[in-house]
Order: C-alpha cells, then structure tokens, then sequence
C-alpha cells in the first residue's frame, strides 16, 4: 500500500486507530492473533518469510498506524519522509488476490489485493498490485500500480 505523505504525518487531533491489542484476531486477515501475526513483525522480533507477509504485515500497520514500521519496510529508493494517515479512513478488510514468486527463495514478488476501507464512514476499496524486492536480505515495499 503506498499512501504517501503531502501534510505532516500525523493525524487530526482527537482521531484514534482501532483498537488491536495483543489477544485480538490480526487485522491482516490470517486466522491468528496479533501478537502470533503482524505484531511480531511490527515489534522488529520477526521478519517477513515471504512478500505476502510482508504485505500483509504493511495493511495491519495501516490498520493500527504504525509509521515506524512503514517506512521501515519501504524500500529506501521509493520511501517518503513520512506515512499521511488521513483521520477519516478505517482500513476493515484485506483480500489476497494473486501472489508472484516472492518466497523465501526469491528476490522479487508481486502481490495483488483489494483493501477494503471506510472514508468518512462511506465504504471503498483499494485494488493494487504491489512490487516487492530484497534489500539487504528483507523484503521490502518497493512500488505499486493501481488497478482500478
């Protein structure tokens, strides 16, 4: 997912992401919980075996806004200086379509997916396909093309 900046990076005062907690189901989707899923990678304690789960692992950030891990996983030829949450969009539901190569055995992948959301209480959707390489040995976001 590549929303880039074009304000400051932080949302508006009184805006709050969901709340994830550690028991709760991951936000990516898979049948576990945050802390078995996305938040170990999140939290730097794992890193992303394949470029489905590093996508993933980038939606549960949107979901829970977390910068950090972001632009962390942002490849450094295409990062922003910043992440623009905008304060009236909810990300709620996350649909793999297609994955390309990107196992553990590659050093590119694709991933195609439609990220359902909320703007303002009206619901929307994100159909992308994401490009993912290895940089310095992890897979990082490198750039995307919109399909709708």
């Amino acid at each position: 997912m590549s929303r880039r900046t074009t304000r400051p990076g932080r949302p508006a005062a009184g805006a709050r992401p969901p709340v994830v907690t550690a028991e709760t189901p991951c936000p990516c989707g898979l049948p576990a919980t945050y802390a078995e899923c996305c938040g170990r990678l999140h939290a730097g304690t794992a890193a992303a075996p394949t470029c489905e789960s590093l996508m993933r692992s980038r939606y549960a950030a949107f979901v829970v806004r977390d910068e950090a891990y972001l632009l962390r996983s942002w490849h450094p030829d295409t990062r922003p200086p910043a992440v623009d949450f905008d304060p009236g969009m909810r990300w709620v539901r996350l649909e793999v379509l297609e994955t390309t190569d990107g196992s553990p055995f590659h050093t590119m992948g694709t991933v195609t997916f439609r990220a359902h959301y909320t703007d303002n209480g009206r619901p929307d959707s994100l159909h992308e396909k994401s490009r993912f390489v290895r940089h310095e040995g992890a897979w990082v976001y490198a750039s995307a093309v919109f399909v709708d």
